[in-house]
């Protein structure tokens, strides 16, 4: 299981880099909120962005339950669980603290004031996915 985190922040890592200069490398919903709570996008635009994004996290599940049935139902649909040993207060408080580093990298990583702005944010993403 920890190889497939490997090869997943690659992929996050191609994806932001190929979509950075088109929308921004918005692939998130919760960063797309961050940006929108920060007034780096309109109300308009983050819905939008957010709804595109859902949809393309429930057709990407249909496909890769479509061409790889065996490994969908092997991994539970990607379906994140609490582990043994903690609660769901654990689990919420975990998911709030990444979501905060990951906006937090985000915003940090484009901010207009670095000079090298935009070569480092896939790199600074990539990491900050790698390292969980």
């Amino acid at each position: 299981m920890q190889d497939f985190g490997k090869y997943t922040s690659i992929n996050v890592y191609e994806i932001v880099l190929c979509i950075l200069l088109f929308i921004g490398g918005h692939i998130n919903p919760a960063v797309t909120f961050g940006l929108f709570l920060g007034r780096k996008v309109s109300l308009v635009r983050a819905l939008l962005y957010m709804i595109a994004q859902c949809a393309g996290a429930i057709c990407g599940a249909g496909l890769a339950k479509g061409f790889q049935k065996s490994y969908y139902n092997r991994y539970g649909g990607g379906v994140n669980t609490v582990s043994d040993g903690y609660n769901k207060g654990t689990a919420l408080g975990a998911e709030i603290i990444g979501t905060f580093v990951l906006v937090y990298t985000v915003f940090s990583a484009t901010d207009p004031k670095r000079s090298a702005r935009d070569s480092h944010v896939p790199v600074s993403i990539n990491t900050l996915i790698n390292s969980y």
